[in-house]
């Protein structure tokens, strides 16, 4: 299955999510969540889709200086992801959600669909000035969609519905961060039981 088609069906299972979570959640706090609402983390996740759609507006950058979704992560991501302005356009987000976030949502998904569907198969998007082909953006994508339908999930015992096509794409994705990152003997000892990771290791 390609990147796009993986990316619809993780993007439509987060859609699916979001008309699932309860009324009263939406302004809470978790655990899991640290300092984010359940408003913020959603709309944080749906930027997932409306990066797809901002990026897809602009002009192909013409080549690609960032080979895949692995070296992204590896080496781009943290120079771009300040936490301070991650949690900013995240609330930003949760708002733009307004009354109904599920219709939001779907609306996000359809146009971001439509550019993708009528890009053509070289198109290259640019991301902080870098530019990146489309297939291995929209594996980024759908990490994100993944990863955080688990701590939406985990932060309100409901369901993710993520398909496993998407979790397995977002295991191998994080296996070859690590591998980039020149990890990947760390990780690949602890997924099979040799060793433990350190309190709070993360990938990104």
């Amino acid at each position: 299955m390609g990147s796009a088609a993986v990316f619809f069906h993780s993007a439509t299972a987060f859609h699916d999510l979001v008309t699932r979570l309860p009324a009263e959640a939406w302004d809470s706090l978790a655990p899991v969540l640290g300092e984010w609402t359940l408003r913020s983390l959603v709309g944080h996740t749906t930027r997932a889709i409306l990066t797809v759609e901002s990026y897809l507006l602009l002009d192909d950058p013409g080549f690609p200086n960032v080979p895949n979704a692995e070296n992204y992560y590896a080496r781009v991501y943290r120079d771009l992801a300040d936490p301070a302005s991650v949690a900013a356009r995240g609330v930003e987000a949760g708002i733009w959600l307004g009354d109904d976030p599920g219709k939001a949502v779907a609306d996000a998904l359809a146009r971001a669909m439509a550019l993708v569907d009528s890009a053509h198969p070289e198109r290259v998007v640019s991301i902080g000035g870098l530019g990146i082909e489309l297939g291995e953006y929209l594996r980024t994508r759908v990490f994100e969609l993944v990863v955080h339908s688990l701590d939406i999930s985990r932060a309100t015992g409901v369901p993710h519905g993520q398909p496993a096509e998407a979790v397995r794409a977002t295991l191998e994705l994080a296996a070859g961060i690590a591998a980039v990152r020149g990890e990947g003997e760390r990780v690949l000892l602890a997924l099979t039981g040799r060793d433990g990771l350190p309190e709070g290791y993360s990938l990104v």
